[in-house]
């Protein structure tokens, strides 16, 4: 199965609530950056076992790991969480900077240094949200 298939799938597989709001997120994310890398990790380790979520990715940046090595990984993220929908913004230097920023603006949701947390996109700017998932496309290392 490719990777837009694993999306597809994974998107059907999250609760009908929450089905078109990620479809909507989906297509959003690639209208801004129509030519990002997809990605799709299903949540498992190397030895098959349940770490995360599983999550859409989107973009491509080379992100430093402890002791020097770098690993490709994507900019902006996409997962089904069991209060909602998380959006990552991957890569910011300064881990306040999306609180800061959109944290008031964006409505009901839960910002830390990476992560927009939210029940639904009805509770949210979608506006202020594209904004920051701009920025990540845009300021990722």
């Amino acid at each position: 199965m490719n990777v837009k298939e694993q999306i597809k799938e994974y998107i059907a597989s999250q609760p009908e609530s929450k089905q078109k709001d990620m479809q909507d997120l989906h297509k959003a994310i690639l209208k801004i950056n129509p030519k990002a890398k997809l990605w799709f990790l299903d949540g498992k380790n190397g030895a098959g076992k349940v770490v995360s979520n599983p999550n859409i990715g989107y973009g491509l940046q080379t992100m430093k790991m402890a002791g020097g090595k770098t690993r490709e990984f994507y900019q902006i993220g996409l997962s089904g969480n069991t209060s909602g929908i998380s959006v990552y913004i991957m890569g910011i230097e300064d881990n306040t900077y999306l609180t800061k920023t959109y944290g008031k603006k964006l409505g009901k949701a839960s910002v830390t240094g990476y992560c927009i947390k939210f029940k639904a996109l009805k509770d949210i700017d979608p506006g202020v949200l594209e904004e920051a998932v701009r920025f990540g496309f845009e300021n990722s290392k």
